[in-house]
């Protein structure tokens, strides 16, 4: 037998290994209970969404409908765009890599924010292209000056996570429109507004009007976060029509499944129930930001359904502290721990151990 080994690409040297939030531990282990260490809505399906997963688990030996026909006619109704402007995939960020497929390859620089989602210099790598990350300000917000600044003949395509992930910042109308009068219109900049339905603060854009009349810009939307379909992985785009053409071109065919679509459509016809409970998960938020303001913590405002510590070299001392506690949440080594907003329980957990942990600074 030949102990050579298949020859892989040199490319995949340098890319990171995702790492999701740590799941809790089962009942009856002793290990933690509460995990808030990914970005799920704590809540059950929305009403009637699962019948209609289960209705199409019954044909599940047929392959699905590739073109997701029914759910992209409903997303262009409800976000009043072209059908031809609609392009769907697995999760957003799967959306994110077809993009990065069609616009990006050895040569090609990518500009982000850093840190942002942990995703970018993953799928950045895997096409082939360069990733230029570009600090965040002090206050946690991307550097739009600084990241068109970045902006060079090699720059293919730009990140805008917004709000940002794991930070919660979200920037705001004046300086994102600045920002996208100076990147050149052969760059394609994605608003990633995976949190969008989180956003109360009235300055921070829907990128969706932002992209009608800027054909370089490209939105994506994500069923996994508000919606709670984050085990289904349904996200999706609205682009104009060169770049949503490509998006079709790069996507895995049947990748996103009968019951995704069906479970996306029947979440998007019940959005009365969804923002009773987005606004419950907002609620929340607030409690657990204004409590750790009043521990002393410095918390930036989040727009998004978690907050950030910024820790430093005290990161993994605290997210041991919250595992004894009972709830596990999603530390950055060195820099800081995301806590998402989950059930009240967990919630209170982590507020206790962030006042003891504090106290002991």
């Amino acid at each position: 037998m030949s102990e050579t080994s298949p020859r892989l690409r040199a490319a995949l040297d340098s890319v990171p290994t995702y790492k999701p939030g740590r799941p809790a531990a089962s009942a009856g282990t002793g290990g933690p209970a509460c995990k808030l260490s990914s970005n799920e809505n704590p809540y059950p399906p929305l009403p009637g969404v699962l019948d209609e997963a289960v209705a199409a688990a019954r044909s599940f030996n047929r392959y699905p409908d590739m073109a997701c026909s029914e759910l992209t006619a409903e997303l262009a109704d409800r976000f009043g765009v072209p059908a031809e402007h609609v392009a769907t995939g697995t999760g957003s960020v799967g959306v994110a890599q077809q993009l990065l497929q069609a616009t990006s390859g050895p040569g090609d620089e990518v500009v982000y924010a850093w840190r942002s989602f942990e995703a970018y210099p993953i799928i950045t790598r895997i096409s082939g292209a360069t990733p230029v990350e570009v600090p965040l300000t002090p206050g946690e917000v991307h550097d739009l000056d600084a990241m068109a600044e970045a902006v060079t003949d090699r720059t293919r395509l730009v990140f805008v996570c917004n709000p940002n992930n794991p930070t919660g910042t979200a920037v705001r109308r004046e300086e994102l429109e600045r920002f996208l009068d100076r990147v050149p219109s052969d760059v394609l900049v994605v608003l990633d507004e995976a949190y969008r339905e989180f956003v109360r603060d009235p300055q921070v854009p829907d990128g969706v009007e932002l992209y009608r009349d800027r054909p370089n810009v490209a939105v994506l939307r994500t069923f996994s976060k508000a919606y709670g379909l984050a085990g289904l992985r349904v996200g999706f785009a609205i682009a104009h029509e060169p770049v949503a053409a490509a998006l079709r071109k790069t996507a895995v065919p049947f990748g996103v499944s009968q019951m995704a679509q069906d479970a996306a459509v029947a979440s998007l016809r019940a959005e009365e129930a969804l923002m009773v409970r987005v606004e419950q998960l907002v609620g929340e938020r607030t409690r657990v930001r204004e409590a750790l303001l009043g521990q002393g913590w410095t918390v930036e405002d989040t727009q998004a359904n978690f907050v950030w510590l910024r820790l430093g070299e005290k990161t993994s001392d605290f997210a041991a502290a919250c595992e004894r506690a009972g709830v596990v949440v999603r530390p950055f080594p060195g820099e800081g721990v995301r806590v998402t907003i989950g059930e009240t329980e967990g919630n209170d957990i982590f507020l206790r151990t962030a006042e003891e942990f504090r106290k002991a600074l």
